[in-house]
């Protein structure tokens, strides 16, 4: 069987020695050493300022819009996974759907100022499968507007973009450690700021607003992490850049074996570095991607339907006008991405698809 996506996981000796460290410490949660280690370990990978390590990459969003005091309504894009969305209707907010651009698959710059209103608080858009958004038209965007800018860039761990890490960018950007991404910690996430207050009132939101062990800084919530999962972080973090180099070398394998696919790709930011954290690929029509679908989950193959259906479609939202999101996400297939895929396995899935298409 081949699935979308497999965990990596490191040597687990190394594993075990981490866990008897914790047993004799018997420090298991609260802020712990190893905690501590790997924020200081990912600020010095990333080249990152400020970070905070938290529970899942769904509380760092709902903690950022908490953290910005953001109301009314956050412009948003359609194409996503729910917890953009979802975060944004738990911190009592409106979510605004904004097209998709065609060719990046990130939020369209182009359409953002007509959707901004008195109520517009914030621009919340995702790094689609690790490709950055137009950072500098939604900065400029933000500026002339007086708005807040969060990226949810959940698929972005090693993405730089003109030379900084893309974490960088942004009021406060998000990302996830959960156990399908390429950098995990089992579950996870993480709150990036360049802003020291920002910081500081995040340091607050994560641990129920305590500011001593008997007084309250604010309103807060338990969104912690654990020594467990830190310990996966710090094991994961030495094989990263085996990783990354693993991710392109399989996705140049694609590139060669799908030549002669009739699919589109998506195009890459201008100035990115790119992680090769997914492999989307986009179908001429919905009924070749079903056709292959079937012909891949037949031979126990299963690649993942990123992202569907459009957040747009959501029963419990406010119905926008974004024919491009609606489309891509009929059209757009992820193949399978791990560390441990053979170059065969990416043979046999591409033999797989041409076979559909020139039958």
């Amino acid at each position: 069987m081949i699935n979308v996506t497999k965990p990596f996981l490191p040597d687990i000796e190394e594993y075990f020695e981490y866990l008897r460290g914790i047993w004799e410490r018997c420090w298991l949660t609260n802020n712990g050493p190893l905690v501590n280690d790997l924020e200081l370990r990912l600020k010095e990978y990333l080249g990152t300022k400020h970070l905070l390590f938290l529970g899942n990459g769904t509380i760092a969003l709902q903690i950022a819009i908490k953290a910005l005091e953001l109301n009314g309504e956050i412009i948003t894009t359609p194409f996503s996974y729910i917890a953009t969305t979802s975060s944004i209707l738990w911190e009592g907010c409106k979510p605004v759907f904004v097209d998709i651009d065609k060719n990046t698959l990130n939020i369209n710059p182009q359409l953002i100022e007509a959707a901004i209103t008195e109520k517009t608080s914030a621009i919340l858009a995702t790094h689609v499968f690790g490709n950055p958004c137009d950072i500098n038209a939604i900065g400029e965007i933000a500026k002339k507007h007086n708005l807040k800018v969060i990226y949810d860039a959940a698929h972005c761990f090693g993405t730089k973009y003109k030379g900084k890490s893309v974490f960088d960018y942004g009021d406060i950007s998000t990302t996830s450690f959960h156990a399908t991404k390429l950098f995990h910690t089992i579950e996870g996430g993480a709150v990036f700021t360049n802003q020291a207050e920002l910081l500081k009132k995040m340091v607050f939101l994560r641990n129920f607003g305590h500011d001593t062990n008997d007084t309250f800084a604010c309103v807060g919530i338990n969104g912690r992490s654990s020594e467990f999962h830190a310990a996966m972080g710090l094991l994961n973090l030495k094989s990263i850049d085996e990783i990354l180099r693993s991710r392109k070398k399989q996705a140049q394998a694609y590139d060669a074996a799908l030549e002669t696919l009739k699919i589109e790709k998506q195009k890459i930011q201008q100035g990115a570095e790119w992680n090769f954290s997914y492999y989307p690929i986009i179908f001429e029509t919905s009924e070749q991607l079903l056709k292959s679908l079937e012909e891949l989950n037949g031979n126990w193959i299963y690649p993942r339907r990123y992202f569907y259906p459009s957040l747009s479609t959501l029963q419990f939202v406010k119905k926008y006008d974004v024919p491009v999101a609606e489309d891509i996400c009929k059209r757009v297939l992820c193949l399978p991405m791990y560390h441990s895929l053979k170059t065969e396995e990416i043979g046999f899935i591409a033999r797989l698809l041409l076979r559909v298409q020139n039958n």
